[in-house]
């Protein structure tokens, strides 16, 4: 039995230590994002949506419970590739 507890606690972290480092790969998207925002060349639809993700992840109601970030980072992926989708459409170049 004592073992069982160690197991979980085990996969307890690697969970929030997999979520971390999710949200700090999120995190450096989101920053490099904000070039994109400013820029004249992307529709305004796009900049909304990603706006509208960043609203929904500090909105207290969620499709999943607050300790499940699933939802959240699903819909800043969404937004972030919107995004991205529509610089590459704009012909605006990708500058790492």
């Amino acid at each position: 039995m004592h073992t069982e507890m160690w197991m979980v606690v085990a996969v307890a972290a690697a969970l929030i230590a997999t979520t971390v480092v999710l949200a700090g790969v999120l995190l450096i998207k989101v920053v490099r994002a904000r070039r994109l925002l400013r820029d004249a060349g992307i529709p305004v639809e796009n900049k909304m949506a990603f706006w509208g993700a960043l609203i929904y992840l500090a909105s207290p109601v969620d499709l999943l419970p607050d300790p499940v970030f699933l939802d959240d980072i699903g819909f800043l992926l969404l937004a972030l590739r919107s995004l991205q989708t529509a610089a590459d459409s704009a012909g605006l170049a990708r500058r790492r």
